[in-house]
């Protein structure tokens, strides 16, 4: 007999398979998420969270385990810094200087020379020099601001702490630039004079700026700011205010975080730090203008509680500052992510530079599911908005479900459990037997002249007698009318037993439309009512949450209608259900009651009657094993004939398709 392929395996794409392949394995990864819950968009979103299925079983990586590594790098840098030593190495680096500084007081002082050798006039000089350096800087403020605002006008003595001083007030600088926009950065760390003059004027157009887009008038002057201050911004050049808006927004609330994540103590003397830098008011007061006008448009930082005990200084804790809004935007992009097409509007710049090549990629992956589908003919664009499955994509989901079940069968060693039967009127199988007198004339040939030639070897002409002809086996192909009825009812839901079901009926449907043509299926789902399902309905098909009942009765009958217009082959009906009748039929209209009366009990076991009369098997599986359920599946199938299966939705495929092949062929001639 003709064999059905029984291995699939998936693996993540990397590149080298080719996107039909990557469209089967997203077809694959589907498939039970859209037998659960009956809708594309559901089981698109939940393998955008998942992600593909590796070969050993595990799943790649999906939204859920980017957002889970984003997570876990946050956790460990919030683990690892403590964001006090901020404060701390500026004051160190305060020192430093100061001791550099006292040093070379120290060294003026002890040079002065002797007054018996040397001019008194140069000796009191330069000990006034020294003494008059000794008492500023004793008398310097205890605050880390008050002494970087007084070194500023003080005229060092020492040309190594005057180095040290001006990269630590370059470094202040920096971060002040860092806080603004991070363009402004090298600018602001080596400005002179003119340059904060010129620092004061685009603020202040920027203030005016923005004062407008308050009022109403969002692009008032733009291009002529950037115009006259576009170099200043380095390689970032807006296209427009709301962009320009946006990227200061997010270096303040970087600056904010910062703060916010300090003491309140720690967090006065670094705004104090910071506000002194540039040692003019003007300026000073327009940062202060631009950072309550960005305020009042929503920009806020965020508070990080910091664990670790590891030093950080201040470039580096606003760098990390930065890195961890990155993540937390990453983080609320993602969570709004549940379409491949919004996966669009995700940074991946940003996720590339925090979790590397392979997780960009990855959502790169994700981000073409629609389009990879649609290309490999499995979706389409219904009424120009709504996507759904093609034939031929619905025909891949049904080959799916096959394959799987095949594949629990080869686990459990079952094979393909359908026994071919030899017979004279059937179709020709492969394996060859002697001829016996009555069988027809399916001449193996090659067997024929191969047994004359092995009896009396190899000669011409090859003589040929009765012994040595050997006759294909055939196989008698009956044809079967089989109506598969599916409870829906919502206890199947709960049991985790409707995607089994579906998926068993889709993978028979598949098996016939592929091995047994001649063959017929009808699909039938019952709750408080029965209705005949198409095939490509039937991976939308929904429990009934909303009704109550469970009405075989009326499934019974119209599956005995379904079948009746097939009037040779057999016939037979196939009931999945996880419980008994709870609903029957009165003038037309379901009737429930629970627990089941004996109107509901009477009237199911006069419709299995019914169809058993008319020459239907009833095979009952049942996905339940208690008591009361097996007095009535037994009473049931003692009025009717036909085979009661209790079994569990993981076994339920395989019960059935082996049910089905097992009882296909008859054997009709005998074996030799």
């Amino acid at each position: 007999m003709r064999k059905i392929s029984t291995r699939s395996t998936y693996s993540r794409w990397d590149g080298t398979q080719s996107e039909h392949e990557l469209a089967d394995e997203f077809i694959g990864e589907m498939v039970d998420d859209l037998l659960d819950y009956g809708d594309l968009s559901w089981s698109i979103r939940n393998l955008l969270s998942r992600g593909l299925k590796d070969i050993d079983g595990s799943y790649g990586k999906g939204l859920r385990d980017i957002r889970k590594q984003l997570r876990e790098v946050k956790r460990q840098r919030l683990d690892q810094f403590d964001m006090s030593t901020v404060l701390e190495d500026i004051e160190d680096r305060l020192r430093e200087v100061l001791a550099l500084e006292n040093l070379a007081i120290d060294n003026l002082h002890d040079s002065v020379p002797d007054t018996s050798t040397e001019s008194e006039v140069l000796a009191e000089t330069m000990s006034k020099i020294a003494n008059e350096h000794r008492e500023k800087i004793a008398n310097l403020p205890e605050d880390a601001a008050g002494r970087m605002k007084e070194l500023g006008n003080y005229d060092f003595l020492s040309p190594d702490a005057q180095q040290k001083y001006q990269e630590l007030l370059n470094s202040l600088r920096q971060a002040m630039g860092q806080k603004m926009l991070s363009g402004l950065q090298e600018i602001i760390r080596d400005m002179g004079p003119d340059d904060i003059q010129r620092m004061k004027e685009m603020l202040k157009s920027l203030n005016e700026m923005l004062a407008k887009k308050l009022g109403g008038d969002t692009e008032e002057g733009f291009n002529e700011f950037m115009h006259q201050f576009g170099d200043m911004f380095g390689d970032f050049k807006p296209d427009s205010l709301d962009e320009l808006v946006e990227r200061l927004s997010q270096s303040m609330a970087a600056a904010q975080s910062l703060l916010q994540s300090l003491s309140f103590e720690q967090r006065s003397q670094l705004q104090e730090l910071l506000n002194g830098v540039f040692n003019d008011s003007e300026l000073s007061d327009e940062l202060e203008n631009l950072s309550a006008t960005l305020e009042f448009l929503g920009t806020t930082g965020r508070a990080y509680r910091f664990r670790g005990d590891e030093h950080i200084d201040l470039q580096a804790a606003m760098q990390l500052m930065d890195e961890l809004h990155e993540i937390d935007d990453l983080m609320e992009q993602l969570q709004r992510a549940d379409t491949p097409e919004s996966l669009d509007a995700l940074d991946r710049d940003a996720l590339r530079k925090i979790l590397g090549e392979d997780a960009a990629d990855s959502v790169e992956e994700l981000s073409r599911i629609k389009r990879i589908l649609e290309e490999a003919g499995y979706l389409r664009k219904k009424d120009g908005e709504n996507w759904a499955f093609t034939p031929r994509g619905m025909r891949l989901i049904a080959h799916k479900a096959l394959n799987e079940i095949y594949s629990q069968l080869k686990k459990h060693q079952y094979g393909n459990h359908a026994v071919p039967e030899e017979g004279q009127f059937g179709e020709r199988i492969d394996q060859p037997k002697p001829y016996e007198f009555g069988d027809p004339m399916h001449l193996n040939l090659p067997r024929t002249i191969r047994n004359a030639v092995e009896r009396e070897g190899p000669s011409i002409p090859i003589r040929l007698k009765e012994d040595d002809f050997e006759v294909y086996r055939t196989e008698l192909l009956t044809s079967t009318a089989t109506a598969i009825l599916v409870d829906s009812s919502w206890s199947m839901f709960l049991r985790d037993a409707f995607r089994a079901a579906k998926k068993v009926s889709m993978a028979l449907h598949q098996l016939i439309q592929s091995q047994y043509p001649k063959d017929s299926l009808y699909i039938i789902g019952f709750a408080e009512y029965a209705k005949l399902i198409r095939a490509d309905e039937l991976p939308f098909l929904d429990s009934d949450q909303y009704v109550m009942g469970t009405n075989m009765e009326h499934a019974l009958l119209l599956a005995e209608k379904a079948l009746r217009k097939h009037v040779s082959g057999s016939k037979q009906i196939l009931m999945i259900s996880d419980g008994e009748p709870t609903a029957h039929l009165e003038n037309g209209r379901a009737r429930f009651a629970y627990p089941p009366t004996r109107q509901t009990l009477r009237a199911t076991s006069k419709a299995a009657r019914y169809c058993a009369r008319k020459g239907i098997v009833i095979n009952t599986f049942m996905l339940d094993s208690s008591p009361h359920l097996r007095g009535f599946v037994d009473e049931l199938t003692r009025s009717c004939g036909g085979r009661v299966f209790f079994t569990t939705p993981n076994k339920l495929g395989e019960y059935i398709l082996v049910d089905y092949l097992q009882n296909k062929r008859k054997r009709l001639a005998r074996s030799s």
